[in-house]
């Protein structure tokens, strides 16, 4: 099986409406309805998944050339070589280190082809599997947000993590990353 991470592709939809209707709360994470329809899915991939620009970085996790997650780097802000990180991967394709691998590549991208200098991103303190890969792609926990995010009238508490151009690269498989020649 070949893992890589590469733009996403209009052609995706069958396999993120595959992921959405997965279950789980991905629906949540990709700011959609509880149960969308196929044109929503469709709307936010042209609205969120298709970006391929300077200011941010929408990259699939595919295996065998299929979607089944992404990583995203957002806010990319030049002066200050900074981006904020976001991933989530569908519940077929957890489980075996992918979305850590893909993590970790796409900061060592970011840091490598970009030039960035601080990488960031945040999990509810709720979700040990999202600190787990935050930690084990390089992030370092620098302190908890209280009651950052709301979901359905819920308040969470947000661990953010970071990770510098200076800190060690962490000891994992790294994945191929297919970008377009010309990356801004």
């Amino acid at each position: 099986m070949t893992d890589l991470l590469r733009p996403w592709r209009a052609a995706d939809l069958p396999a993120l409406l595959d992921a959405v209707r997965a279950g789980d709360d991905l629906p949540r994470q990709l700011d959609l309805p509880p149960a969308p329809d196929d044109d929503a899915v469709a709307a936010r991939l042209r609205s969120h998944l298709l970006r391929w620009e300077r200011t941010a970085y929408v990259l699939a996790v595919t295996a065998d050339d299929r979607p089944v997650g992404s990583v995203a780097l957002t806010q990319v802000e030049r002066t200050h070589g900074t981006a904020w990180v976001s991933y989530w991967t569908a519940p077929a394709a957890r489980g075996r280190g992918l979305t850590t691998a893909a993590v970790a590549t796409a900061a060592r991208w970011a840091l490598d082809v970009l030039g960035l200098e601080r990488l960031e991103l945040g999990h509810r303190v709720n979700n040990p599997a999202s600190c787990r890969v935050a930690t084990r792609a390089g992030f370092v926990a620098e302190g908890v947000e209280r009651a950052k995010l709301r979901y359905d009238g819920v308040r969470y508490d947000v661990e953010t993590h970071a990770r510098l151009a200076t800190d060690p690269v962490p000891e994992l498989p790294t994945l191929l990353v297919e970008a377009p020649a010309a990356t801004p």
